[in-house]
This record gives C-alpha cells, sequence and structure tokens, in this order.
C-alpha cells in the first residue's frame, strides 16, 4: 500500500520542472473560456493567438494566416478591390490582334469586356480562351462568342462570404458595383487569399531589373521597398537583422509592429526609424528609413 501511495509523487516533482506554470495556467484558462460559449471579442481571441505564439505553440507564419483569416470576415469588397481606375478593361469591338497585346502587356489572366463604356459589363475575358480563338483553324470569331458571364457584387460584401462564393462558383474574379449600379471596380480570389496568406506574387510581380530598392533622400532619409530582402537592407546598412522567419523588410517590420500598419505609422528598431510611407488594405508598399545611430 504504501508503495503505491508513492505512485504519484514522481507526477508533481515533474511540475515544477514546466516553464512559467502560472502563465501556462493563465494561457488554458483563456482558450478555454474562448471556446466555452462564454462572451468574447476577436481582440481577446487575437491576444490569445498571440500568446501562443509566444509560448513557442504555434508559428509565426501560422498566426499571421489565423489573424488574416479573422481579418477576412470584418473585411469588405471595397477594402482590397481594383478601382475602376485601375481596371484593365477591354473594349467589346477591339481587334483580336489588338486584345492579344493588351494582354501580353497586362500580365492579368482575366479581363472584363465592356460594350460603350466600362459601366457595360457584358462578360469576362480569359486569354487562354482568347488564345484558342485566335488559334482556332477557322480563324478568330466573335469576341462576344468567348465571353464568360460577369459576377456582379456589392462593395458592402464581406470577405469571408465572397471566398465560399468563389470556391461554389469557381469563379476567380467579380465586377464590383456600386449604390447607383455602375461598375465601382473588380476583385479576384487572389485580392482575398492574399488577406490571408499574404501577398501572392507571380513573375509579373517581380521588382524591374536595375530599379534600386533603397533609394537615399537628400534629407538624409531613405525610401525603402517593402520586398526589400533583408539580407540585402543589412548589407547596405551593416545591420544584422535576422532573415529566418521574414525573408523582407516589410514582414520584418509589420510582425514588429504586431497588426497591418497605416501609413505614416512608426516604429524603432535597433539603429532605425521606420515610417510607413505607403500602404494599403492588403499590404506595406514602402517605408521612410532614418539611420538614429552616427556610424551610417
Amino acid at each position: 500500500m504504501s508503495e503505491d501511495d508513492s505512485i504519484p509523487a514522481p507526477e508533481t516533482s515533474e511540475k515544477p520542472a514546466e516553464k512559467s506554470p502560472e502563465r501556462r495556467r493563465s494561457w488554458l484558462d483563456r482558450i478555454s473560456s474562448a471556446f466555452s460559449g462564454e462572451p468574447s471579442s476577436r481582440d481577446d481571441l487575437v491576444a490569445l493567438l498571440r500568446d501562443a505564439q509566444s509560448d513557442g505553440l504555434i508559428a509565426s507564419d501560422t498566426l499571421r494566416m489565423m489573424e488574416g483569416a479573422i481579418a477576412v470576415s470584418e473585411l469588405t469588397v471595397g477594402d482590397v478591390m481594383v478601382s475602376r481606375s485601375q481596371m484593365v478593361s477591354l473594349p467589346i469591338a477591339a481587334r483580336f490582334l489588338d486584345l492579344m497585346k493588351e494582354v501580353v502587356e497586362s500580365g492579368h489572366s482575366r479581363f472584363p469586356v465592356h460594350g460603350e463604356n466600362k459601366d457595360e459589363v457584358l462578360g469576362i475575358l480569359l486569354a487562354k480562351d482568347l488564345l484558342r480563338g485566335v488559334v482556332a483553324d477557322n480563324g478568330p470569331g466573335n469576341v462576344r462568342e468567348l465571353l464568360r458571364p460577369a459576377v456582379l457584387i456589392p462593395e458592402s460584401k464581406k470577405l469571408n462570404l465572397l471566398l465560399k462564393e468563389f470556391r461554389l462558383s469557381r469563379n476567380h474574379m467579380a465586377i464590383v458595383v456600386d449604390e447607383y449600379g455602375g461598375v465601382a471596380g473588380l476583385v479576384t480570389i487572389e485580392d482575398v487569399l492574399e488577406q490571408i496568406v499574404g501577398e501572392i506574387d507571380d513573375e509579373h510581380d517581380d521588382a524591374e531589373e536595375g530599379v534600386d530598392q533603397i533609394a537615399a533622400h537628400a534629407d538624409g532619409r531613405y525610401v525603402v521597398d517593402a520586398l526589400t530582402p533583408i539580407a540585402d537592407f543589412n548589407e547596405r546598412f551593416g545591420a544584422d537583422f535576422p532573415d529566418d522567419e521574414y525573408d523582407t523588410v516589410g514582414g520584418l517590420v509589420t510582425a514588429a509592429i504586431g497588426h497591418l500598419p497605416d501609413t505614416d505609422e512608426e516604429l524603432t528598431l535597433g539603429a532605425f526609424e521606420f515610417r510607413v510611407a505607403k500602404a494599403d488594405a492588403r499590404r506595406v508598399h514602402a517605408f521612410h528609413v532614418s539611420v538614429l545611430s552616427s556610424d551610417h
């Protein structure tokens, strides 16, 4: 009996070896309450996830995606859409050769096709359908025959609902209309997914060859492209920022701030002050960087 009574002893002796037991209990209390049906806010849930990342329970990349997934339910189409002025829309009356030229120059794969003006959207033209029409044995036919139906959605539509519709309908583009029925812009499935996983680059998104991603200004500041590799930043300024978790300056600074920053938000990292020079609902594009130490 006395030997049996001593069996729990090793279990209690292991408890003191745990790191920060009070903090872990607090974390477990919070996560249990989050799923117990008790009232809680999104901010509480995000704080909970950040605690989990700090405790090493989830990776930083996973945290960013989980935060993005939470944010998607709060964002609307109007927050991420490509505005009407930036749309690449093709006129129905254009010749096939002119359409092909526009496809090649833009690098896009889907295009709204309009009638007399951009508000008259007739359908969506896929680059692959256009190519098939051009190389067809019987020659190019009517562009209308290649169009696919256009999906129209309001600016106020939530992104999580749009993503579900994209998945069910297998559409990758929707035309955004304003309250008067006019075309306000367009949104693609990539625009939505980038809110969760971050910027999705393809061969057309690469920085132009020869363009300096770090430009010096006369006032002593620098303009740094957010996609500048951390290794390049370190080499330019003699810095030693780690690049094991983040590849770019934008990823490093955004993670340090703890959220997607707005224009003019500031953060000091080491000997550098970063001020957001340009940002939108999807990502940071550029920083103004000041060197605080006197040895640069």
